[in-house]
């Protein structure tokens, strides 16, 4: 997949969106993001296919999304270790559509106002374009050998681009052929002729005016306002435009969305959650920050500008992403610093480990090590297990799973009791 830094107007990259409770609600909440996912299901010939689907979205196992003119592309993870590359692919609009669509827009005020507060209108929706998709109107490719319509690594695509529409419906217009920018100044254009001719049709309306005496006599001002309480969380940043010469709009984005997190920290509680970081321990956070693990060629730069600034290699840095994903910053400091913990804790998961059929894991340190050397347990010093693997007689650790209070609830998900 081509870079997230060569994003433009016609061109728009988001981040992988992070895994979700299966609480049964929908993937969608708006009405049009709700008509994206009855044309994927209604169009889909299985439904347990729509169901893994389902599930892989909710996991989080769609990696970033681009859009572009007709076309929706992921990488998405599915039971191989290499990912499939998926696309979605919808019919754009011929010039004469557009034409029909951009009148409807501009024949209502609210409907501009709507688009610029990131509404679709159902009115607009309904003007005679089918800006909505229809059954059959989805074309899902995917890399895996399944030949369903569609598999389930296309449907976790189409449940996720549901959410991205849900944000913005400008995605959708994105997708039927024209960016935001190119379709506001065709609204703005139409919008001002129209006025122009309203107002050749009126007579003007005297000015409004206030005496000299009345504007300059003295006067108590009222009080200020209560400052506004805090946003619940920061904002994303905008979609900064790609130009020859100029900043990176990847670059800019990164910078953007952690300043608004550091400004939303402080803000709330008083505090900069980076200003304690060391310099590897902050390279680790944000390359932490963005998706996959190095995979693209934006997030492979990241990881080699990180490296190289830190005097790290970039696989250094990936199995330290992989440990602050694991745990944060105490996630980071279990995989580099080894301690000594005190009796109590350390000494009881032993006999809790002989208990669940497992056999003596090998004590050092802070590390109990499976006898093939194949799974690992690490006890940090914040009480909880960290679990990590290797392949059996190399010294390759790497963090695997979810921290656990209990040793044995670590290890969950590190492969069958057979394996262990």
């Amino acid at each position: 997949m081509a870079a997230p830094g060569r994003d433009g107007e016609l061109r728009r990259t988001f981040p992988a969106f992070p895994a979700r409770p299966s609480d049964g609600s929908g993937f969608a909440e708006t009405w049009w993001g709700n008509a994206w996912v009855a044309a994927l299901e209604e169009g889909a010939l299985d439904p347990k296919r729509l169901a893994r689907g389902r599930g892989y979205a909710a996991q989080g196992h769609v990696d970033a999304i681009t859009v572009t003119p007709g076309l929706v592309l992921a990488y998405v993870q599915g039971s191989r270790p290499r990912p499939y590359r998926v696309q979605v692919r919808l019919r754009t609009f011929e010039d004469a559509d557009w034409e029909r669509f951009l009148d409807a827009a501009v024949e209502r005020p609210g409907h501009i106002a709507a688009l610029l507060d990131k509404e679709l209108p159902q009115s607009l929706a309904d003007c005679g374009v089918p800006l909505l998709p229809g059954p059959r109107d989805l074309d899902p490719r995917c890399s895996c050998p399944d030949s369903g319509h569609p598999c389930k690594h296309a449907a976790a695509l189409c449940y996720q681009t549901a959410r991205l529409l849900d944000a913005d419906p400008f995605v959708l217009l994105l997708l039927r052929g024209r960016g935001e920018r190119e379709l506001l100044d065709a609204l703005s254009r139409r919008n001002a002729a129209r006025a122009a001719r309203a107002a050749q049709d009126r007579e003007p309306a005297p000015l409004p005016g206030v005496r000299a005496t009345d504007a300059l006599a003295p006067r108590e001002l009222p009080p200020l306002p209560p400052p506004l309480p805090a946003p619940p969380h920061p904002e994303q940043p905008p979609v900064y435009p790609a130009a020859p010469g100029g900043p990176d709009p990847f670059a800019l984005d990164q910078l953007a969305t952690d300043a608004a997190a550091r400004a939303h920290a402080l803000l709330t509680t008083g505090r900069d959650p980076v200003g304690e970081l060391a310099l590897w321990q902050d390279a680790v956070r944000l390359a932490a920050a963005r998706p996959g693990s190095g995979l693209t060629a934006g997030t492979r730069a990241l990881y080699a500008s990180l490296a190289s600034a830190t005097g790290r290699t970039p696989g250094d840095l990936a199995r330290a992403v992989a440990a602050w994903r694991q745990g944060g910053i105490e996630g980071l400091a279990v995989l580099e610093a080894p301690w000594d913990p005190p009796a109590g804790r350390f000494d009881r998961a032993r006999p809790l480990l002989l208990a669940a059929d497992l056999p003596a894991f090998r004590p050092w340190r802070n590390h109990l090590t499976h006898p093939r050397g194949h799974v690992q347990l690490r006890l940090g010093r914040d009480g909880l297990w960290y679990a990590y693997e290797s392949e059996p007689g190399h010294d390759d650790w790497w963090p695997r799973g979810t921290p656990d209070l209990d040793p044995v609830g670590a290890l969950t998900g590190l492969g069958t009791s057979d394996d262990l």
